[in-house]
């Protein structure tokens, strides 16, 4: 997942590392000599005929091996040395990062944040440069990518902290998955101890009734549904009524893909919220997609309202772009990424994760 990123993050980190060293002037640590007792302090150095008797030279010896030489002290300051990072010291390696976040589609916004916070980070501050420069250059980069994502929503820990039942609606493109992502979560909400019930709102699709009902039945999920054009409001109403009578824990609602700018399927989509009073509105969309998944995601919360983002086919995408980008876009953290065709292929994002993930491996 995301290879193509992660393979070109991990040459800047070698391009960040060889400019920060040539600023500071690093050379090779010199070996340690053994220097004869006075050669650090210029005194004259005794010669052979006036060495003194055998044991008092042993006593000599081990003095002068207690003490630190002249290299050991050159040793501590190339180990602990600082330098202080000009703009000139990594303007080339800012800019090929600029451009590798670029083609690897994250939005030009985003990749300006990513590229201020570098250089805030480094630019003008005393740095130590210890035993590792390649350290350096991954925490930077590490709080950059993170500091862009954002902290993430833990689903689990949502549901637990809210009034029961939790009632989530999901909205989104045609064709992006949206509806087995529901079936997706309900697996997963199952496996983490909660109960669920679907409701089939996309009755304006030919077919998705009989779709979503089929993925639930295989869950062992229970469906609530009305015949094929029926108001989705009205099916999504008696989905809650229904928890609320049985005890369960979360409310799924499917709903019928729609853009942006279609303005009757919009306010179709408001009146869903209305009546059912969603505690989260979650936008689906495809990672391979790419900033058009990033621009939707924006036109959609700006429409409608978003609290979270579940992106698809994250297992297709080299790039990784729109699961950068996305979240700091619309302000609301990415929920899950779905890693495959079966029901267990989803994976909760946590940034940190991800970014070690991105991070990670030698350079």
């Amino acid at each position: 997942m995301f290879d193509s990123l992660k393979k070109k993050l991990q040459n800047i980190r070698t391009k960040f590392a060889s400019n920060i060293e040539e600023a500071a002037g690093a050379e090779p640590e010199p070996q340690v000599a053994e220097l004869p007792e006075g050669a650090e302090t210029g005194e004259p150095i005794s010669t052979p005929a006036a060495q003194p008797e055998p044991s008092v030279a042993e006593e000599a010896v081990q003095e002068a091996r207690e003490k630190p030489t002249f290299f050991d002290k050159v040793k501590v300051l190339v180990r602990d040395r600082e330098v202080l990072l000009q703009e000139k010291d990594i303007e080339e390696s800012l800019f090929e990062l600029e451009m590798v976040l670029l083609e690897n589609d994250v939005a030009l916004p985003v990749t300006d944040e990513i590229i201020a916070r570098m250089r805030q980070d480094l630019v003008g501050r005393h740095r130590k440069i210890g035993a590792s420069v390649d350290d350096l250059v991954v925490s930077t980069l590490r709080s950059a990518l993170c500091g862009v994502l954002g902290e993430g929503l833990d689903l689990s820990r949502y549901i637990r902290e809210h009034e029961r039942p939790v009632k989530i609606l999901f909205t989104g493109v045609n064709g992006t998955g949206k509806t087995t992502t529901v079936a997706k979560v309900g697996q997963y909400l199952q496996k983490n101890g909660f109960s669920v019930v679907i409701g089939a709102g996309d009755t304006f699709r030919a077919g998705a009734i009989e779709q979503i009902r089929t993925h639930a039945d295989r869950l062992g999920i229970k469906t609530i549904q009305h015949q094929a054009g029926a108001d989705p409001s009205a099916v999504l109403f008696d989905a809650v009524q229904y928890a609320k009578a049985h005890d369960i824990d979360v409310v799924l609602a499917d709903t019928a893909g729609r853009f942006h700018n279609r303005a009757n399927l919009m306010n179709q989509l408001e009146k869903i919220r209305r009546v059912m009073k969603p505690d989260l509105v979650v936008y689906v969309d495809e990672a391979v997609a790419g900033n058009d998944a990033v621009i939707r995601a924006d036109e959609f919360n700006k429409a409608v309202g978003t609290d979270a983002v579940v992106l698809t086919k994250a297992d297709m995408d080299p790039k990784g772009g729109a699961a950068i980008s996305v979240a700091h876009t619309v302000g609301k953290p990415i929920l899950f990424l779905g890693t495959g065709q079966g029901y267990d292929d989803i994976m909760p994002f946590e940034p940190r994760v991800v970014v070690d993930e991105l991070l990670g491996g030698e350079a």
